[in-house]
């Protein structure tokens, strides 16, 4: 077990290592609090953009589902006539600055999370650790564009928001304590004052926590794509009977090799710290007739996966109706 993944489990628990790091969580708590002061006195203020901008983000460290949510919204803003743009951090990414994301950028230089949207979005992807300079960039490369979804953006107050949504997945805020002792990012009564909360998966509401809105979201899969050959795709059952493993660099890698558990399929788990730089090395395992992997690591593996690599798309599901809620809101923004 790597030192991420000792650390992860300690977060669900307060346990000795939890504990040994409480010391380290002051500062951090001391921060983020005058952060926020700050804005809300105004000794700091948020830049508003020209477009409405909806904010999807967590309150825990590591992923939770922010991406295949951001994917749904702006598919289905598109659907229902507008024309989104997407700004991220490029977490992971070597880029200095802003930058724009093609389907053939290197996720090296811009991140996973950015590519795998260029690539699937249908829309423009900028990047940027500055996300108001990100948001100004896309509008001014692509003025068609009248609203923006931020990926991974509720920390950066910078960034003037008229939609927050907050992501939990299964892990909840595990053991409540802020970080490094645990994985809170802020206080959890922080999602009381977003616009909606999205449980993903068999998440539940934090105990004390009264968010305005609840949305359940699942991530729907049942058929593999070739990496190396997009035109070919199979059913777990093509799958079984073969010596599988299956990797996952991302914020949970046990949801995924539990949603291939659901499609009948066993394979031997390889977990990885999230956004891993993977090399050729990490995918090498004596005997195996298929690799298994999600979306995410495999656009950073293309170059020298194995032959037999498979990779399974998700979508998100929502219920109640997301999209919906959002366009209304963001009609009101433009009424305003």
């Amino acid at each position: 077990m790597t030192l991420g993944h000792r650390i992860a489990a300690a977060w669900q628990e307060r346990g000795l290592l939890a504990v040994f790091l409480m010391p380290l969580a002051l500062p951090f708590v001391l921060a983020v609090n005058l952060r926020r002061l700050a804005y809300r006195r105004g000794w700091a203020s948020a830049e508003k953009l020209p477009v409405p901008v909806v904010v999807i983000g967590n309150i825990t460290a590591g992923g939770s589902g922010k991406t295949p949510l951001a994917l749904y919204l702006v598919r289905q803003l598109a659907a229902l006539g507008w024309r989104p743009g997407i700004v991220s951090r490029g977490y992971g990414g070597s880029a200095q600055g802003v930058e724009a994301v093609s389907e053939t950028s290197d996720a090296a230089q811009v991140g996973d999370e950015p590519l795998l949207l260029a690539r699937r979005a249908g829309c423009p992807v900028f990047i940027g650790r500055d996300r108001v300079a990100a948001g100004r960039a896309l509008l001014a490369a692509h003025p068609e564009c009248n609203v923006l979804v931020a990926d991974d953006g509720l920390q950066h107050l910078r960034l003037a928001r008229d939609i927050e949504i907050v992501v939990l997945d299964e892990r909840g805020i595990g053991n409540g304590w802020p970080l490094p002792a645990g994985p809170l990012r802020e206080c959890p009564r922080r999602i009381d004052t977003a616009h909606a909360l999205v449980l993903n998966g068999d998440a539940c509401v934090p105990e004390s926590v009264k968010p305005a809105r609840v949305y359940r979201m699942r991530l729907m899969g049942d058929r593999f794509r070739h990496l190396h050959d997009h035109q070919r795709t199979c059913g777990a059952g093509e799958l079984t009977g073969r010596r599988l493993h299956a990797v996952a660099g991302i914020g949970d890698p046990a949801r995924f090799f539990r949603q291939i558990e659901s499609l009948g399929l066993h394979a031997e788990r390889h977990p990885f710290p999230d956004h891993h730089a993977f090399q050729a090395g990490d995918l090498v395992f004596p005997g195996a007739d298929a690799l298994l992997m999600t979306e995410k690591d495999a656009v950073k593996c293309q170059a020298f996966a194995p032959t037999e690599t498979w990779v399974l798309p998700v979508e998100a599901q929502l219920e109640p109706d997301l999209a919906q809620w959002v366009v209304e809101k963001l009609n009101g923004c433009q009424a305003a």
